[in-house]
């Protein structure tokens, strides 16, 4: 490998069985991540939250990401909001039900307080909390990961509004379609709200890091970081901003066609793409590998 990019094994297999029948594709599941941003100490530009998948995960064990995962189905809950109306966050989703879109926003601001301890949510719809530590929240934070709490009944509880406009939409990645679990995820930047601090929360990981997103890019040129296509493509893109405002300020024209792999048989080799980002492109020769599933 020349990069880091992740690749398993058995999606060679994989792909021949999608392509003679044997193998169905599964409906992704709606998730959202969150590209968490702050001000480099030094003034040399943003750097972005980054979690290392603990190397036991079967699925994309080792790899750098961001904090998030999939929708709960009670994040379509009524909840205290502020910000662009779920109307409003259909439209620049791409979805056509406004209680979708909610829960889209609200899995980024949930799994980002889950997997970073990091709460974009306030009393009122100008604030936002400035410490989330101490036994109380942890606690509050361990019932959401379990399921629970639900994500409106915390924010309920606490007497905190969502703050929808901390957020600005990046990018959408939809899992390939030979993969057995598969996501329609949702990628948004966020700044790190001012007192607050990050730290590991997340079972999945064992590492985390503030990075600037060229440092991690180099990084996974050389081959040092393990990183998937989507996250990859996300870091670069974000390099020409030098702030997080005005990566916020640039989400609002962020293009969100979805980006989903395609794969073709050209003779023996399996070629696999992903449009619109060429430098993922692979070919791959015919291999006896069994089926395999990743399990996420």
């Amino acid at each position: 490998m020349s990069n880091g990019q992740w690749y398993p094994p058995e999606w060679p297999a994989r792909i021949r069985a999608l392509a003679d029948g044997t193998l169905a594709a599964v409906t992704p599941k709606r998730a959202a991540t969150v590209l968490l941003l702050r001000d480099g100490a030094d003034g040399g530009g943003p750097e972005v939250h980054m979690l290392r998948r603990r190397a036991s995960m079967a699925f994309a064990g080792g790899a750098y990401a961001y904090p998030g995962g999939g929708v709960d189905p009670r994040d379509e809950h009524p909840v205290r909001w502020a910000g662009p109306s779920p109307e409003a966050w259909a439209d620049r989703l791409g979805v056509a039900d406004p209680a979708g879109a909610q829960a889209i926003v609200c899995a980024a601001v949930r799994e980002t307080y889950e997997e970073a301890g990091v709460l974009l949510a306030g009393p009122t719809a100008g604030s936002v909390v400035a410490d989330t530590t101490g036994e109380d929240w942890e606690a509050d934070r361990a019932a959401l990961v379990a399921r629970e709490l639900a994500f409106a009944d915390f924010l309920d509880r606490r007497g905190l509004v969502l703050r929808s406009d901390l957020l600005g939409a990046w990018a959408r990645w939809i899992t390939p379609e030979f993969e057995p679990r598969r996501y329609d995820t949702w990628f948004f930047v966020a700044a790190l709200p001012q007192g607050q601090q990050t730290y590991n929360a997340s079972t999945e990981a064992d590492r985390t890091v503030w990075i600037r997103p060229a440092d991690a890019a180099a990084g996974y040129d050389r081959g040092e970081l393990l990183m998937m296509p989507p996250t990859i493509a996300t870091l670069r893109s974000l390099e020409p901003y030098g702030t997080p405002v005005a990566a916020l300020d640039a989400a609002r024209h962020q293009d969100l066609t979805p980006v989903l792999a395609q794969a073709r048989l050209e003779g023996d080799e399996v070629v696999l793409s992903w449009p619109g980002h060429e430098e993922f492109t692979k070919h791959v020769p015919k291999t006896d590998a069994p089926i395999g599933g990743s399990s996420a």
